[in-house]
């Protein structure tokens, strides 16, 4: 092809390299330059035009890249019609795009002027999504040229579809796990199953025991499930930790523990006969993308996954920035301090019929007044107090007090907006907060302070609970990072899906009495607090 200016004498045929703007329109480039097209740029002005003619043994940009694209295009992929130079695939099937790298390389290494993007290797795909382009970067090229590109590029891209349709999910569970937590995350196991069309066929809870578990596992194998997802209540540490070993009891064998990906280094592959076992690391309680999912779709297209494909997942494994990994910002030092975010929105609606719970009192103090002046006599700074159902009633019951309000009108809706009003009012300076309760009138300072205290970004500790005798309590002390996490959520739900999700920055402190386990949900509970507190006033004025 030979390519510049050519008179306008010898122009016709040639093709625009570039648009010519004209009175009454312009000439598009790429545009076959004819009789009209030449007398409007004489009529112009103009005795020259930039422009490509081919030669003998050249072929059209478009034909070559619909030829290439047809020889590109293996098992469920299609190839679109070829337009300006480019002919675009697409997914003919859900599954996992297969690319062969070796051949895309010796594909692009032929000219320059020919080009071949895809998508990565084992990339999940949905019928239609477009997973490779082939473009034609010159008006034509060398036919020999598209021959040779074609010679490398026989089923260079396929999709593998998804095979696997039944898929069981066993729960493992400890003292304290919450139901919440297991029902969230099979939530968020259905909703990563359905573009694959695979399906959850049961859903168990077992002891978190390898005897138990084992059985569960074997139960499985029986009922026909084709894959089995176990979501342990603790992070897998060993291979003879519970869950590998549960593996292993029921006769089946640990293919990897452990995986170059972060986030999803936890996760565990073993293998019951032919049936994949995946021990799912604590980051795929969360939708977001992790290493569980690129191990996961290979499964379920029925790709062989083996220990040596884990590990060279490595290149392109680290995802996002987690929790513990370290971050360039210094966190949680003294100028930065928490915020005390107070969950003051709600309608009370176990307490009875017109009862707000809040401003009921406990020692002659309000409720909510108390767990303000708890926070207040804290470290924490700002204290805001979330508002909602009888906002003038709450503001007056803290008149005086030194707090900020954030008001949440869609209060009705459940816990997750007034977490949102609370976080997004937190000042950009502070390294993060104490989602308090408005309703655990025993609350201390000091159980404030300590998880405060107990917060160290240094050591993976961004998450701070109380707890005793196994039990977790409020508040919780969250750090900045997961703001977006705790503002995503919605519903009547709390954030214990991100607790689960985030162990290994989860920091358990010790705390004993009732303050950060005690709320006052109902009269009962109410009554519960009172005597508490009437019984510590009794023990602290006895003599010693």
């Amino acid at each position: 092809m030979k390519f510049g200016s050519l008179p306008l004498s010898e122009a016709e045929g040639a093709i625009a390299a570039h648009s010519v703007r004209l009175d009454g329109g312009a000439i598009k480039k790429g545009t076959r330059l004819g009789p009209l097209e030449i007398a409007r740029l004489e009529a112009a002005g103009f005795r020259e035009v930039v422009a490509a003619r081919m030669e003998p043994g050249d072929m059209a940009e478009d034909a070559a890249a619909r030829l290439l694209a047809e020889a590109v295009a293996g098992p469920h992929v299609r190839a679109d019609a070829a337009f300006t130079g480019r002919a675009n695939l697409f997914a003919a099937a859900a599954g996992v795009l297969r690319v062969s790298e070796a051949a895309l390389d010796a594909f692009n290494d032929v000219d320059e002027a020919i080009t071949l993007a895809t998508l990565r290797d084992f990339t999940p795909v949905a019928a239609g999504d477009m997973v490779g382009t082939v473009k034609i970067i010159p008006y034509a090229v060398p036919a020999s040229l598209v021959d040779a590109a074609r010679r490398t590029s026989n089923g260079l891209l396929a999709v593998a579809p998804f095979r696997l349709k039944r898929v069981a999910v066993i729960s493992t569970l400890l003292p304290g796990f919450a139901d919440k937590v297991v029902a969230k995350t099979l939530a968020v196991t259905r909703a990563r199953l359905a573009p694959t069309g695979a399906e959850m066929v049961s859903a168990d809870t077992v002891a978190h025991d390898t005897a138990a578990l084992a059985q569960a596992l074997g139960r499985a194998a029986q009922e026909g499930a084709e894959l089995v997802i176990v979501f342990g209540a603790s992070a897998i540490a060993d291979r003879n930790d519970v869950i590998p070993a549960a593996v292993v009891a029921a006769g089946g064998e640990v293919v990897r523990l452990g995986m170059p990906v972060d986030p999803g280094n936890l996760l565990m592959l073993g293998r019951l006969g032919a049936m994949p076992v995946l021990g799912a690391p604590g980051c795929a309680r969360s939708p977001k993308e992790n290493g569980f999912d690129f191990v996961l779709m290979r499964l379920l297209a029925g790709l062989e996954v083996t220990a040596r494909d884990i590990a060279r997942l490595g290149a392109g494994g680290l995802l996002s920035d987690i929790a513990v990994r370290p971050h360039p910002r210094a966190e949680g030092d003294a100028g930065q301090g928490f915020a005390a975010v107070i969950l003051a929105a709600g309608r009370s609606a176990r307490m009875g019929q017109g009862i707000n719970k809040l401003m009921e009192e406990v020692g002659g103090v309000p409720v909510i007044r108390r767990v303000v002046e708890a926070a207040l006599a804290s470290r924490a700074r700002p204290v805001i107090v979330v508002t909602g159902h009888e906002r003038g009633r709450i503001a007056a019951a803290l008149d005086g007090l030194d707090v900020s309000f954030a008001h949440n009108p869609d209060h009705a809706s459940g816990m997750a907006s007034s977490l949102r009003a609370g976080i997004s009012a937190v000042p950009e300076t502070a390294a993060g907060a104490l989602v308090v309760l408005g309703d655990m009138p025993l609350l201390g300072a000091d159980v404030i302070d300590r998880l405060i205290s107990a917060h160290a970004p240094d050591e993976g500790r961004l998450i701070c609970v109380p707890v005793e005798d196994g039990q977790r309590g409020h508040p919780v002390l969250w750090s900045r990072r997961y703001f977006a996490d705790l503002g995503a959520l919605e519903g009547d739900v709390g954030a214990r899906h991100i607790l689960a999700a985030n162990q290994d920055a989860v920091a358990e402190v010790a705390i004993t009495g009732a303050g950060a386990f005690l709320d006052v949900d109902t009269p009962q509970l109410l009554a519960q607090a009172r005597a508490a507190l009437r019984d510590e006033q009794v023990v602290r004025t006895e003599p010693v």
